[in-house]
């Protein structure tokens, strides 16, 4: 019988054991060590927990401990691997309510360690109120602050996290404030673009104080965080929210001298095996993944990316052969009515890239503009000068929006050109669209400049 351990029983980890123990059933023992409570949740829906659009935490667990268990997963939550021994093929574990550690053997090592939020050494980093987002119970902490009384709430950070809280604070009433380094929110957009999302924020009461980096968190007479502490000046807040981005969790594998790429991700080959480690695989926010567009590996920690990685290491164990063809980075989100979406290269990092780009911006209408509930949206397409591939897309605007970018994303995987979009045949109805699709109209302005 094979002996698989896979550490972390979240999205990656998850799937990756599912599906190995479904092609092998009992021709493996497979087992999962999980140091929190849950296993495969959706941390992407923490924001809508707190802002009461969804029941929590249970509501975002899509399969429990015990679910797993009554699948034949060996899950043990509680469980923190500390040390792999490459050579040996052991896991050594530690039960964190006892402290009691265990050596485990393994045939198959699944390394699916997520992320670690990034949280900057600052002064009144660690004061009660000042909270990450990230688990579930990170979740838990944030509700037991917000049950307080509080009135006044500060983001630090303007990216998807970052947006996602800040509408979640303004929608329980909370006065919110976000502070960023950036001159405009969401720095995975173009500036000109971000400028779109501050001023639709300003519009919903949301103050936002970009190119300020925060000093310092100071406290009140409580003991709780009751400042933010800027270079241009200070925020009242009775909470703080961080939503700083994360870094892989790559720390355990680094230390057993597995390989770790330039953005400090564990590096696998396509079939999301550890270069230079037979039987030994890793997946999701822990590892680097190749960017379809430059062929550069790229950090990028998504929920879908993690569940496609599991299921192509667990059918691999089994003895398949899928491999993960790399990302687009695919991604979005939403502020209030405002959506944001992107894909591909910025304008500004194409151009840094050596790329010889066309950059047009258009507004259309997310309907027939003659259709009720008809509102802007606004798609800024990029395409290289010459070949008219096109690199990358970005759209904010008001319902129906966000999801167009899949167009882009379809588009920009398959290395069509910005004549070839516009000819794309898309859906059309008037509540739906406009005879011409806002992502074509923007890819046919792009065909007159390429």
């Amino acid at each position: 019988m094979l002996e698989v351990v896979v550490v972390g029983g979240d999205a990656c980890g998850a799937s990756a054991a599912s599906s190995a123990k479904r092609a092998l059933r009992d021709g493996a023992h497979v087992v999962v060590l999980e140091r929190q409570q849950w296993t495969s949740y959706a941390a992407c829906g923490i924001p809508y927990w707190m802002a009461g659009h969804v029941d929590g935490p249970e509501a975002l667990v899509a399969r429990s401990p015990q679910e797993h268990r009554d699948n034949g997963l060996d899950v043990r939550t509680g469980w923190e691997a500390t040390e792999i021994d490459p050579q040996g093929r052991t896991v050594t574990a530690v039960e964190l309510a006892t402290g009691s550690e265990h050596e485990l053997p393994f045939d198959h090592l699944v390394l699916a360690t997520g992320a670690t939020p990034i949280r900057p050494d600052l002064p009144g980093i660690d004061l009660p109120g000042v909270h990450g987002v990230q688990t579930l119970d990170d979740g838990l902490a944030i509700l037991d602050s917000l049950a307080d009384g509080v009135r006044r709430a500060a983001v630090v950070g303007a990216g998807y996290i970052g947006i996602e809280m800040a509408e979640a604070l303004c929608q329980r009433g909370l006065t919110t404030t976000v502070v960023d380094l950036a001159p405009a929110p969401m720095s995975t957009l173009d500036p000109d673009m971000g400028a779109l999302i501050a001023k639709a924020m300003a519009g919903m009461g949301i103050a936002y104080h970009g190119g300020a980096p925060v000093q310092a968190l100071e406290a009140g007479q409580d003991g709780r965080v009751a400042r933010v502490v800027t270079a241009e000046g200070s925020h009242d807040a009775d909470v703080v929210i961080l939503g700083l981005g994360v870094r892989p969790n790559a720390a355990l594998a680094q230390a057993a001298g597995l390989p770790i790429g330039q953005r400090g991700g564990i590096r696998t080959d396509e079939r999301m095996q550890v270069l230079g480690h037979e039987r030994i695989w890793a997946g999701g926010d822990c590892v680097e993944v190749r960017d379809r567009v430059t062929g550069r590996d790229l950090h990028v920690a998504l929920g879908t990316h993690a569940n496609k990685h599991g299921r192509v290491i667990g059918t691999n164990i089994a003895g398949g052969d899928l491999v993960f063809p790399g990302v687009v980075g695919t991604a979005v989100s939403k502020l209030c009515e405002l959506e944001v979406a992107r894909v591909g290269l910025r304008e500004s990092e194409a151009r840094d890239l050596g790329f010889d780009v066309v950059a047009p911006r258009i507004t259309a209408s997310t309907r027939a503009h003659y259709f009720p509930g008809a509102g802007p949206i606004h798609v800024k397409v990029i395409a290289e000068r010459g070949s008219g591939r096109m690199l990358g897309c970005q759209i904010v605007g008001q319902a129906g929006s966000g999801k167009r970018i899949d167009i882009a994303a379809a588009a920009i995987w398959n290395g069509m050109t910005v004549e070839e979009v516009t000819s794309m045949d898309l859906a059309y109805a008037p509540p739906f669209s406009p005879v011409w699709d806002p992502v074509q109209i923007a890819a046919r302005k792009a065909t007159g400049l390429v």
